[in-house]
């Protein structure tokens, strides 16, 4: 839908009004004529007003305090992006594959006009949020796009550890990053592969987590890592989260690898938050096993993914389910707990399977592609 025009012309048929009048003899009639178009001047203001996202030569922002969420594009995570395959695997053979498995997203729109969020509203099937349920209070632009980046850091590890568990694959935990002026900066460093914590022996990065978050901020925790090949032992003082003074942080972004020499690589710029989980775990198993998982048919789907398997819910999905139905999607891989969302409204011919767990979507993909009934999500 088109923005309507800024009512810049208005002022050309009251001066040839003017004009004529004057040229009758009317004294009067320039008069109310006058007084017509001052009247009106609020009204172009406004009109004009409701277009801008900021006061002309000021920083004075005109933006409405809502978000318009909508459909965003799909990935193909078996497929390319800028010439850079979207899950790239290192150090072992890869099957072929066919068909898609399809990561979706939601594409949200900030600093809207009036005349914006009102177009979004009428013109689209966006929904118009509070800003405050994509920038919480207090909290800045920035720090949500870092804490999205740290999300979808988080949910690749996850996605490689919960694939190497299908797999029946070993895996460790590895340094990722170490923050910037975090009690981690010296005694840690990146591909540090972590072993121990307190003594006890960790493979994922939640045991970690798990083992840190037992303490309190300013305690202390011992490390082994293995450093290129030598055992290192190290302390942290905790320092406070960002988020919470009462939780206490190491300092670090962490990883999982195989332990054999093989490393899985998400290549997705851009794209914050935890929901591609799922999909990323289920094209590693795709690459790393032999046939098609998807039966070389078109799936698309969304959901966050544990270490241990578990599928949960995501934010958005009737926007997702909305993406895959415009985009010749066959199967949809949904969230038990994200059903009655996913099906509240129109998704045409699309199939709305029901997963729990990474084991729920490899089934649902063979029952398909084998023509037996799948477990759907309900209205």
């Amino acid at each position: 839908m088109k923005l309507p025009p800024e009512p810049s012309a208005q002022s050309d048929p009251s001066e040839h009004e003017v004009g004529r009048a004057h040229d009758d003899g009317d004294r009067a009639a320039p008069r109310r004529l006058d007084t017509a178009l001052w009247g009106a001047v609020p009204v172009v203001v406004l009109a004009s007003l409701m277009v801008m996202d900021h006061v002309p030569f000021t920083d004075i922002s005109l933006a409405v305090p809502y978000a318009a969420e909508g459909p965003g594009p799909m990935f193909d995570t078996l497929g390319e992006v800028e010439g850079e395959q979207v899950v790239s695997i290192d150090g072992a053979d890869t099957d072929e594959t066919a068909g898609e498995l399809n990561m979706t997203t939601v594409s949200v729109r900030t600093n809207m006009s009036l005349a914006q969020a009102a177009a979004r509203w009428v013109g689209t099937d966006d929904d118009l949020v509070p800003i405050e349920q994509v920038f919480p209070p207090n909290v800045s632009e920035e720090d949500v796009q870092k804490s999205n980046e740290a999300a979808f850091l988080m949910s690749e590890s996850a996605a490689t550890v919960a694939a190497m568990h299908y797999l029946g694959a070993e895996v460790k935990v590895v340094v990722a990053e170490v923050l910037e002026g975090s009690p981690a900066q010296g005694p840690l460093q990146a591909d540090d592969v972590i072993t121990h914590v307190d003594g006890r022996e960790v493979d994922q990065p939640g045991q970690v987590q798990d083992l840190v978050r037992a303490k309190k901020p300013g305690e202390e925790v011992a490390l082994t890592v293995d450093r290129g090949g030598h055992e290192e032992h190290v302390t942290v003082t905790l320092a406070e989260s960002d988020e919470d003074p009462h939780v206490p942080q190491v300092g670090i972004l962490m990883t999982s690898a195989p332990v054999e020499d093989i490393k899985v690589n998400y290549n997705l710029q851009d794209v914050g938050g935890p929901s591609a989980g799922m999909m990323f775990s289920l094209a590693v198993i795709d690459k790393l096993s032999p046939g098609e998982l998807n039966g070389g048919r078109v799936v698309a789907g969304t959901g966050t993914i544990a270490e241990s398997g578990e599928v949960g819910p995501i934010g958005g999905i009737v926007h997702k389910v909305e993406a895959a139905e415009e985009n010749g999607v066959e199967l949809f891989l949904a969230p038990s707990s994200n059903c009655a969302e996913a099906m509240s409204r129109d998704r045409g011919d699309l199939v709305v399977a029901s997963v729990d767990t990474l084991e729920d979507a490899v089934t649902a993909m063979e029952d398909f592609t084998a023509g037996r009934d799948v477990k759907t999500c309900q209205p």
